[in-house]
């Protein structure tokens, strides 16, 4: 029987990814740091409070985050977990409503505000459409002491989660790699060096754009995307076209022996075959395998 691996698109194996909230003007300048060197990011939009003079005018959505993805981040920026459920449908529901009038499209994710998730936000969420939600934290604690506990072990090695590059168990709770205060170039460097096509690798780079201006480290997001641009087994993806991409492998009918696929989505979806061959199944195609 066939040995079959799920790729990423390309047959690549590992996927880039970046969030940023909030909407304020430093956008611009990330996303022309982002445009420059090919990364894709999603931006997550508060559409009740665009006539801040921080924040980024409507008018300029769809010219300033084409190419990117806009998601979700609640009218109004409240601790969602903390109000009534009515309150939290309006303010996840009413923005999607937004910005869906602004770009014309499904708007499909969010990026829970101040952190703020529950059960309860989660549940609403879902039901208002969103297929994903990031947490405003990250892995970054969890692989300082996971490096710390290898250095004692008799054989070291670092997979999935422990080096925070695993896949996501649950696309509504959806943990970010490192904030990019967090070591950003370092866990580039390690997500560069990941040579083992056995797993999935996924760096998720999550923050606000004006920390770069508070903080006066512009640098650090520079420089970083210049060193991880134009790898060729790095996927750069928005958050949603990693969701997506997910949902059409696993619709994938395989035959009990592996000896053909079909693939009843539109879209195209790729797999290793034996660990050696790359395999485009182009949507509404049965390909033997």
């Amino acid at each position: 029987m066939n040995k079959i691996y799920k790729a990423f698109p390309g047959g690549k194996h590992k996927v880039l990814t970046l969030s940023y909230d909030d909407g304020k003007v430093q956008d611009r300048r990330l996303v022309k740091i982002f445009n420059k060197y090919g990364i894709k990011a999603t931006f997550n939009l508060n559409s009740g409070l665009t006539d801040m003079k921080n924040r980024i005018p409507k008018e300029e959505w769809t010219s300033l985050y084409a190419g990117h993805e806009v998601a979700v981040h609640t009218v109004t920026h409240p601790t969602i977990a903390r109000c009534p459920s009515p309150e939290i449908f309006h303010e996840i529901y009413d923005d999607k409503m937004e910005i869906e009038k602004v770009f014309g499209y499904p708007v499909r994710g969010i990026a829970y505000p101040n952190g703020s998730c529950d059960d309860r936000c989660v549940d609403i969420a879902r039901n208002a459409g969103i297929v994903y939600g990031r947490i405003a934290a990250d892995k970054y604690s969890t692989v300082c002491s996971a490096e710390t506990n290898a250095k004692f072990a008799e054989a070291p090695i670092l997979l999935g989660d422990e080096n925070g590059f695993g896949m996501p168990d649950d696309y509504m709770r959806w943990l970010p790699t490192c904030h990019h205060n967090h070591h950003l170039k370092e866990f580039g460097k390690k997500f560069m060096s990941l040579k083992k096509k056995q797993y999935l690798y996924m760096m998720y780079v999550w923050g606000h754009s004006f920390e770069f201006d508070r903080n006066d480290n512009w640098n650090i997001i520079e420089e970083f995307c210049e060193m991880i641009s134009g790898q060729d087994d790095i996927w750069y993806a928005t958050n949603i076209e990693i969701v997506d991409y997910n949902d059409v492998f696993n619709r994938l009918q395989f035959a009990a022996d592996n000896s053909f696929v079909y693939n009843p989505s539109a879209a195209s979806a790729w797999l290793m075959k034996n660990d050696e061959e790359c395999i485009e199944v182009k949507g509404g195609t049965l390909v033997k395998l």
